[in-house]
């Protein structure tokens, strides 16, 4: 026997049986199923509701679990901020500078200003200039540096402290006599 008769003989019998199907199912009679009792029928009601209902808890809990596990992925964990450093902070920490200036002139107050601007805490002596333009130069680094966020405090007579916002200065010096 070839191939092509074993081939041909399965599709006949194929053919055979699926044309026999329909006249089978036409002469066996149909099994009708009774009626549900309407006691059986709540009963199969109220146990589809609490299937449904379970089932709704399921995928309730599900995205719960899923939303949780979400927010743990998208927050930092900011538990240990004490090793947190800003990249800004970093980078001028490496670059903090104490300037020490003695201005003779009013023009020199934008120099220092320059100077906070990069964010250096200036130390400033205007023992050397005349009292009324050292009074102008004040008046010009007290709004720059509040412009800039930062401090400015008197540390001697005729001399000042002028600090940027990264630099912070605690204590006090005491005893101080101002003229």
């Amino acid at each position: 026997m070839s191939i092509k008769n074993i081939f041909d003989k399965f599709f006949y019998l194929e053919d055979i049986e699926e044309d026999q199907a329909p006249a089978q199912a036409q002469a066996t009679p149909s099994k009708q199923v009774p009626k549900a009792t309407p006691q059986e029928a709540y009963y199969q009601e109220a146990v589809q509701k609490q299937q449904t209902q379970v089932i709704q808890n399921r995928m309730k809990k599900e995205r719960k679990v899923t939303q949780q596990r979400n927010e743990v992925i998208m927050q930092p964990n900011i538990q240990n901020s004490n090793n947190v450093v800003s990249l800004q902070a970093a980078a001028s920490s490496k670059n903090s500078k104490l300037v020490l200036i003695e201005p003779r002139v009013y023009a020199e107050a934008q120099d220092i200003a320059e100077h906070l601007k990069q964010r250096r805490a200036t130390v400033v002596n205007l023992q050397r200039i005349d009292r009324d333009q050292g009074k102008r130069i004040i008046d010009f680094l007290s709004g720059t540096v509040y412009a800039l966020g930062g401090d400015i405090q008197r540390i001697g007579n005729d001399i000042f402290l002028c600090t940027p916002e990264n630099v912070e200065v605690s204590g006090e010096i005491s005893n101080l006599t101002f003229e």
